[in-house]
């Protein structure tokens, strides 16, 4: 069975090894024929903290790690930017 794939915005940070990820989602409404926003938050596992608030991440289902954790973050090797070097090293 494939697991869930979901991207949303990093809007909690705090715990050790857990971001916490709103993901939103456009629904029309049944009478007015309008689009109308929907959000859900859930815990998702970030093992090397690198997530940062209103970070655009993707989450992917998981095994139970927690009460309420149930996805880890996915970090592309291909987006993500390399990190700038340190003032006075070498290139």
């Amino acid at each position: 069975m494939p697991r869930r794939i979901m991207q949303g915005t990093v809007v909690s940070n705090a715990g050790d090894k857990t971001v916490i990820v709103r993901v939103e989602r456009r629904l029309m409404h049944p009478v007015y024929k309008k689009y109308i926003r929907r959000s859900s938050k859930y815990a998702a596992h970030d093992a090397d903290n690198r997530c940062r608030l209103g970070e655009a991440v993707r989450i992917r289902e998981s095994r139970p790690l927690s009460k309420t954790k149930r996805w880890e973050v996915i970090f592309d090797a291909a987006k993500a930017a390399p990190r700038r070097a340190e003032k006075g090293s070498a290139p």
